[in-house]
């Protein structure tokens, strides 16, 4: 488990450009990041761009293009409950 934080990113649409910004105001080296519902339409912002802990469940990457997945690990449910289990602490930003 470590100190760093897990930020779940799990906004509207509308709201994540928003939600984004909160994020890059409080993301520190060694965190990570999970975009969730229309969050995920998002990822090519160019913050989410930069970060190298970013993920996706594989249920929602479906939507997406390959190509748009460049710095982005799609992960299973039962990946994601491990990716939660690494952190002591979880943000959900919405």
């Amino acid at each position: 488990m470590t100190n760093n934080t897990l930020y779940l990113v799990q906004s509207s649409f509308n709201t994540t450009p928003a939600m984004l910004k909160k994020l890059k105001q409080l993301y520190a080296e060694n965190d990570a990041v999970v975009l969730m519902g229309e969050a995920v339409l998002h990822q090519n912002a160019e913050f989410i761009q930069n970060l190298d802990h970013v993920y996706v469940l594989e249920t929602e990457a479906e939507n997406l293009a390959q190509s748009d997945l460049a710095n982005i690990q799609v992960i299973s449910y039962a990946q994601f409950a491990d990716v939660v289990l690494n952190f002591k602490r979880s943000i959900r930003l919405q």
